[in-house]
């Protein structure tokens, strides 16, 4: 008596591609369920028939064209039929590991020396036409996994994955000592050019990493050009950080000129003199080291420009100058300028105080023989008589 099957559903793990139903006799009855994720199809005498996405069937001739055909029913349907179910996983199934088996050789496009590295990482694939997919790689299996798959495309995946490394290296011109830093790049065109070959057997690579690269450490001639790519760019850090250090001192001392510039306006601010007067008396100091009108000739330095600088405070030390110059030109003048400020008592030589009559030391009477006591004129210079009223001065 036949078997008869009440359901028929996926009873596969995730990490199972291609996955055969252990029932093959099924009533026309029979309920076929389909996860969304997968595809179920009927073979039949050995031929691939009806194809069934997402969803829950019932097993009747009329719902199975193909099979319907084919199937002479002679027993008001109760007759079961002989027939094959496979599902197939189309999720994606990651993290299967690749690698090379032998090294890569090719010329290093950077220096143009023979190399040899090997490569590994790990990828990621998904059914897409699942009746290729079975018609080429299951045929009477009942079960095909990732590690089974893997196996089936590790020979011509190898083949290729070889070539594609070296076609990939010498058309970006990638150099063997900055890889690591091209990975991503170099995976995503190793993966373009696999595409095709995993489509032919209804595959699709939906990921391709390149997680690592074998060198040849330790062989003389890649030792060699290692130490010379990282001398080169040892003097190019080297004169980056001269600059850089250059560049770093340079603003230091501007920034010192600006802190000092700035610390001696408020010092002038907070003393209460600018920097036209702090000029002023510099000049002056530097007039003050001479002793006669000669040397200050010599020096450059004239009444003018002592009257010039400084603003008020140049303009004090000026007067101060030019008072002394016109005292030492002229003695005479001299002699009145310090009588107006007061002189000295000719009893005892005391300095007198501006405008006295009396010496406050002795009590002599001060004469003030630089009025006129006629007209109240002021003498500017020694004479015999004044200027403006003609009456004889005395003294």
């Amino acid at each position: 008596m036949a078997h008869i099957a009440e359901v028929i559903k996926y009873e596969g793990d995730n990490s199972t591609f291609i996955w055969k139903h252990p029932s093959e006799d099924f009533n026309s009855l029979t309920q076929l369920i389909v996860h969304e994720s997968q595809e179920a199809i009927f073979f039949m005498n050995g031929q691939a028939l009806d194809l069934f996405g997402p969803g829950r069937y019932t097993l009747e001739t009329q719902n199975i064209p193909k099979i319907g055909k084919i199937l002479n029913r002679t027993t008001g349907g109760e007759t079961p039929f002989h027939c094959e179910v496979y599902f197939i996983n189309k999720t994606e199934q990651m993290a299967i590991k690749w690698g090379t088996d032998s090294k890569v050789q090719y010329i290093e496009p950077t220096y143009g020396f023979p190399i040899s590295i090997g490569a590994s990482g790990e990828m990621s694939l998904r059914a897409e036409d699942s009746r290729k997919l079975l018609l080429k790689l299951v045929g009477t299996e009942n079960f095909l996994g990732r590690e089974k798959l893997t196996s089936f495309f590790k020979a011509f995946l190898m083949t290729r994955v070889k070539s594609y490394i070296a076609q990939v290296m010498k058309a970006n011109a990638i150099n063997i000592f900055e890889i690591d830093e091209s990975l991503t790049t170099f995976s995503e065109n190793i993966k373009t050019l696999l595409i095709p070959d995993f489509a032919g057997y209804g595959v699709v690579l939906e990921q391709f990493f390149v997680t690592n690269i074998v060198k040849p450490d330790g062989d003389r001639q890649y030792e060699k050009f290692k130490e010379l790519y990282f001398r080169q760019y040892a003097d190019i850090a080297e004169a980056k950080l001269r600059q850089q250090t250059a560049v770093i001192d340079a603003q230091t001392e501007a920034q010192k000129t600006v802190i000092d510039s700035q610390a001696q306006a408020t010092k002038r601010a907070q003393e209460g003199y600018t920097y036209q007067q702090e000029r002023g008396f510099d000049v002056a100091q530097e007039v003050a080291r001479n002793e006669a009108v000669g040397q200050f000739t010599n020096m450059g330095v004239g009444f003018g420009t002592m009257a010039g600088v400084g603003g008020a405070v140049g303009g004090m030390v000026g007067g101060m100058m030019n008072d002394t110059m016109n005292a030492a030109m002229n003695p005479e003048r001299q002699t009145v300028v310090q009588q107006a400020s007061g002189g000295f008592c000719e009893n005892c030589g005391a300095k007198l105080l501006p405008g006295a009559a009396f010496c406050e030391e002795c009590g002599t009477p001060v004469a003030d023989n630089s009025i006129c006591k006629n007209c109240g004129y002021t003498f500017e210079r020694p004479g015999k008589f004044c200027p403006k009223c003609g009456t004889k001065r005395e003294g």
